[in-house]
C-alpha cells in the first residue's frame, strides 16, 4: 500500500480528523512562506529593520506608515485563490470526516474554500479593527485608506494578524486545544513546526493517527505513522475518500 493510498484508507475511516496546517499550505496558491530560502523572513526588506521588527507590534506603534507600506506589500496577496488542499479540506468536512483546521496562515483561503470550522491562530488578514473605539472593518478598508487607514474616531484601523509582541487569542487557542484533543487523526502540513506557541498545540493529540505531509523534517516527524514528502494539495486531493 502506497501513502497515498494509505492516508486514504485512514481518512476514510476518521470521524473527528483535525488539519494543523502553516505557510506550506498556501504556497500553492502562490503566497511565499516565512522562513525558507526566499521566503519574506529570509529577504532585506529594509536597510534598518528585519521582516520581523517591521511585522512587531512596537514598529506599527512606531512607525505606522512604514509598518502598512510593509503589510500591504509583503502580507497581503488579493489574487491568490485556494489551492485542491484547501478544498480537499472543506470536502472532508462536507463528508464528515474532518472535524476542524488549526492554521498559523492568515490569508482566509480555508474559509474561501468552504471551511467551517477554522481556528485562525494568528488572526486574518479579512479583518481589521480601530484600536481606539474597536469598531470593525474589512480588508477593503486598509488596502484603500493609505498610507495610514483610520477610523471616523482618529484611532489607526488595525488588521486582526498576530503581531510580534502580542498574545494569541485565548478563545482561539481553547478551541484549537479541544479540537486536537478529541481528533482521531492529525494531520500536519507545512509548517516547520518552530513557532511557538502554536506548535506546541500538536502535543495535546492523543489519537490513533498521526500525520506528517511536509517538504522538510519536523520535531514531530519521529512520532508520525506516515510522513508523505508531497505537495499538500497535491497529496489531499489524490488521498479524498470515495464518497458515503
Amino acid at each position: 500500500m502506497d501513502s497515498i493510498e494509505k492516508l486514504r484508507t485512514i481518512l476514510s475511516a476518521s470521524r473527528r480528523a483535525v488539519f494543523f496546517g502553516g505557510a506550506g499550505m498556501s504556497t500553492e496558491s502562490g503566497i511565499p512562506d516565512f522562513r525558507s530560502a526566499g521566503g519574506i523572513y529570509s529577504e532585506t526588506l529594509h536597510q534598518e529593520f528585519s521582516p520581523e521588527q517591521m511585522a512587531s507590534h512596537s514598529f506599527l506603534m512606531a512607525h505606522p506608515a512604514e509598518f502598512f507600506d510593509f503589510y500591504r506589500r509583503r502580507f497581503v496577496y488579493l489574487d491568490a485563490a485556494p489551492n485542491a488542499g484547501h478544498y480537499a479540506l472543506a470536502e472532508l468536512e462536507r463528508r464528515g470526516h474532518l472535524a476542524a483546521i488549526v492554521t498559523q496562515n492568515i490569508d482566509g483561503l480555508h474559509q474561501a474554500a468552504g471551511s467551517r470550522t477554522v481556528y485562525e491562530l494568528h488572526g486574518s488578514i479579512r479583518r481589521a479593527h480601530c484600536m481606539d473605539c474597536g469598531a470593525h472593518y474589512e480588508l477593503d478598508y486598509i488596502m484603500e485608506h493609505t498610507p495610514i487607514p483610520c477610523c471616523s474616531c482618529g484611532g489607526i484601523v488595525r488588521p486582526d494578524v498576530v503581531l510580534y509582541e502580542e498574545s494569541l487569542d485565548p478563545a482561539t487557542i481553547e478551541g484549537a486545544v479541544a479540537a486536537i484533543r478529541a481528533a482521531d487523526t492529525l494531520i500536519i502540513g507545512g509548517t516547520s513546526l518552530i513557532v511557538y506557541p502554536a506548535a506546541g498545540l500538536i502535543d495535546y493529540f492523543r489519537g490513533e493517527h498521526l500525520i506528517l505531509i511536509n517538504k522538510s523534517e519536523t520535531r514531530a516527524d519521529s512520532r508520525a505513522e506516515l510522513i508523505i514528502r508531497a505537495p499538500i494539495g497535491e497529496a489531499l486531493h489524490a488521498a479524498l475518500p470515495e464518497p458515503r
